[in-house]
Parts: structure tokens; C-alpha cells; sequence
């Protein structure tokens, strides 16, 4: 999942981007407002859940989360801010917030909201996803095998391979390019190697065909790769 940071603290904000990182989340780091906006008013990315601090250079959280709204964008946002009065928690809920954490806080915290937050979002729900015998789950991000025997057995992934894997499920049947991979899997601003998705690729499919299921990611030649959930035998 892809997530919009939006904190001008750079401890704090480092310290969250590195256990968002950690939790294979792909994070977007904006420290003012404008920059946010022009990473949320753009056509490159696909944010899943976005944090905005209340006051901010340039454009403040509030501010951010009343454009979108206006948008009728129904991101999920989580406020962070010093301000705990009853009459601020107002003011961030009204503008759009869906949730609003008090610094200083603990980055447990910061998880258990952000999942609640995944759990309560029709945007991205369902907890699970499936594409035949292969179930992805959110909440303890493995990837499990459904055995002809009934029998199911874990698979072990990696950050990038269960991102990967989690945008094919998300999208099934349609060709994903070499482009839309690095822009939605990678963060802005990042450079990654030029056979990166290739390589990364290899990687997932060597897990795949771990359990004979390396044929529900197929190579369409010149354009990209399509997950099949039910490949033809």
C-alpha cells in the first residue's frame, strides 16, 4: 500500500517513514503542504492512505484535507497534531479527517490506526485477496498456498515481493507496464536501476515456482505483465 507523509519534523517524520518502511508500506515523504498537494493533485501515483500533520509550511493539514474533500477524494486520512482540545478534534474531523492521533504518540499507535483505518475503507478492503489458491492477507502480510490436499502452507516474502504481488491481486487480468510498477512501487524521487522490475520479478516468480504457481504472472510480450487468477491449464 502506498501511503502520503506529510510532515515537516524530520525526526519524526523519518522515524515514521522508516516504520511504515518496515511494514512494507511504500511512503511518500512531503515536508510542506504545497508539495503534498502537487503529489496528490497529480496523475502518477495511487495513494492507498495519506498522514497529514496540522500545521504545515505553505498549506496546513486542515487545509490539505478540505481541498480533497472538495475533490470528493475519499482518501483516508489520519491527522497528526499537538492541538487536543475537543474544539480542534472538531475543526480536523469536520474538514475531513478520519481519524486524529496527539503528538507525541507511539508508532504502535500509529499502526493500529492506520489498519483500522485499511479495515473501515471501502477503497481498500477486502482484508484478503485472493487469485485462485493463493490468499494474500493484509493483516499479517503473508501470502498462503491452498494445497489440492486441503493443506495450506505460508510463503515467505519479501517488502517488494509482497507489493508486487499485492498490486497484480488488486488488479487481475490486466496488463500492468514497466512504468506503472516503478511509479506505484517505488517512491517518488527514487532511482532505481533500470532492470530493476525485471529483477524483481524473477525474485517473485522463483517463490511462485516454489509452488508450481509461476504461470498466474504471465509476460505479455512488448507491453508488460498480467496476473491470472485462474490461468488455462
Amino acid at each position: 500500500m502506498r501511503v502520503l507523509l506529510v510532515e515537516d519534523e524530520p525526526d519524526l517524520g523519518a522515524a515514521i517513514k522508516r516504520t511504515l518502511t518496515q511494514e512494507a508500506y511504500i511512503v511518500d515523504w512531503a515536508q510542506d503542504g504545497l508539495e503534498a498537494w502537487y503529489y496528490l493533485d497529480s496523475q502518477w501515483t495511487e495513494y492507498t492512505l495519506a498522514i497529514f500533520d496540522w500545521l504545515l509550511p505553505k498549506l496546513s493539514g486542515l487545509e490539505l484535507c478540505k481541498r480533497l474533500r472538495a475533490k470528493r477524494n475519499p482518501l483516508p486520512v489520519l491527522m497528526l497534531t499537538a492541538k487536543d482540545s475537543m474544539q480542534d478534534k472538531v475543526a480536523g474531523l469536520d474538514a475531513g479527517a478520519d481519524d486524529y492521533l496527539v503528538k507525541p504518540f507511539g508508532m504502535a499507535e500509529l499502526l493500529a490506526r492506520l489498519r483500522a483505518l485499511q479495515r473501515r475503507s471501502p477503497q481498500i478492503q477486502p482484508q484478503q485477496l485472493h487469485a485462485g489458491n493463493l490468499t494474500l492477507d493484509y493483516s499479517t502480510r503473508t501470502l498462503s498456498f491452498q494445497h489440492p490436499t486441503g493443506n495450506q502452507q505460508l510463503i515467505s516474502l519479501t517488502n517488494k515481493e509482497y507489493q508486487l504481488l499485492e498490486y497484480f491481486m488488486r488488479h487481475p487480468n490486466q496488463i500492468v507496464t514497466r512504468d506503472q510498477l516503478l511509479n506505484q512501487l517505488w517512491e517518488l524521487g527514487a532511482e532505481p536501476a533500470s532492470n530493476v522490475v525485471a529483477a524483481q520479478m524473477r525474485l517473485l516468480r522463483r517463490k511462485l515456482a516454489e509452488i508450481g504457481r509461476e504461470d498466474i504472472i504471465e509476460t505479455v510480450y512488448g507491453l508488460g505483465y498480467r496476473l491470472l487468477p485462474n490461468p488455462p491449464k
